[in-house]
């Protein structure tokens, strides 16, 4: 992910509609009616920011019928929250020790 989608990604984040939506979305798949239902936002105000969701690559679509589905694209979200987590020294991923043991030396505890 290079920085400036880091950037839109977080920006998408930060603001309370979009926020709302993306709650509505969490763990599940819904249609527009079904995020207008629960996020209780209003159609034109939700269309323009799914599409700012959308964009930010923070949620995919799917088509059926008449019908267009929106999901949290769970992949592109694990980016940013590793990403903002490395600010703080955090990381969803393991990290390596960088430290090696010196040979010859006896390592009675083994931090990590």
């Amino acid at each position: 992910m290079t920085d400036e989608e880091l950037v839109d990604a977080l920006k998408a984040l930060a603001h309370p509609v979009r926020l709302r939506i993306l709650q509505a979305l969490s763990g599940t798949e819904r249609n527009v009616g079904e995020v207008d239902d629960i996020a209780a936002i209003g159609q034109p105000t939700l269309s323009q920011q799914l599409a700012v969701l959308r964009n930010a690559g923070l949620v995919k679509t799917r088509k059926d019928a008449k019908l267009v589905y929106y999901r949290i694209d769970d992949g592109r979200l694990a980016k940013v929250v590793d990403a903002v987590g490395k600010l703080g020294g955090l990381s969803a991923k393991p990290m390596r020790h960088l430290r090696q043991p010196a040979p010859g030396v006896a390592n009675f505890a083994k931090l990590g």
